[in-house]
């Protein structure tokens, strides 16, 4: 059985190799030519690392908890995780930062695992908005918070680099939800933290 799933992938990767070969012939380019002879291999290599997120399971990160925290009963945040996403209309690249807060009930999660979830969701061909609105739905369904934050602000290459060619361009997308969402207190002191 092992053996038949490892053909089929070495079938499903020398389709994706072609299907690079033809992609260099169509935009007018020789994929025998000595600098693109191994390109197709480079390409398939990249978009497993690229999307190697389908193979995750993103709540899977918060399931170690701690419950001993001294009382602690404010908000934890961490901030400018750097990610690296690809958007599904054009498959060019989003890069970009997330701030992920919540406000623990009776348990947190170690902050590594924050950085986990974004980079997993991160690794799938995205839109902006829902890749935060599936971080902070994420957090807010496995911890079960008082109220969770999540902002993402990045550039994406299929706005600067073709199209309107719009270079410096930073879109910001939110979710608030629990206490940050209901209370306008707690959503501003947030956003403070988070630098806005």
């Amino acid at each position: 059985m092992a053996d038949a799933a490892r053909a089929d992938d070495e079938q499903a990767r020398e389709r994706a190799m072609e299907a690079v070969r033809e992609l260099l012939r169509w935009v007018g380019e020789d994929p025998m030519r000595e600098g693109l002879q191994e390109t197709p291999r480079r390409v398939v290599d990249a978009f497993l690392e690229y999307f190697r997120g389908y193979e995750e399971e993103p709540a899977d990160y918060l399931q170690k908890t701690f419950e001993e925290v001294g009382g602690y009963d404010e908000i934890v945040l961490l901030r400018d995780i750097p990610f690296h996403s690809h958007c599904e209309h054009h498959m060019a690249p989003i890069i970009g930062k997330a701030h992920v807060a919540y406000l623990p009930r009776n348990r947190v999660v170690g902050i590594s695992k924050l950085a986990r979830v974004v980079q997993a969701y991160a690794k799938r061909l995205q839109v902006q908005e829902r890749l935060t609105a599936e971080i902070a739905d994420c957090i807010n369904e496995v911890l079960e918070p008082i109220g969770v934050g999540v902002v993402i602000e990045a550039t994406h290459a299929c706005m600067t680099c073709r199209g309107v060619e719009t270079p410096g361009v930073i879109m910001t997308t939110s979710r608030m939800m629990g206490c940050f969402r209901e209370d306008e207190k707690s959503r501003h002191e947030l956003l403070r933290l988070m630098g806005f």
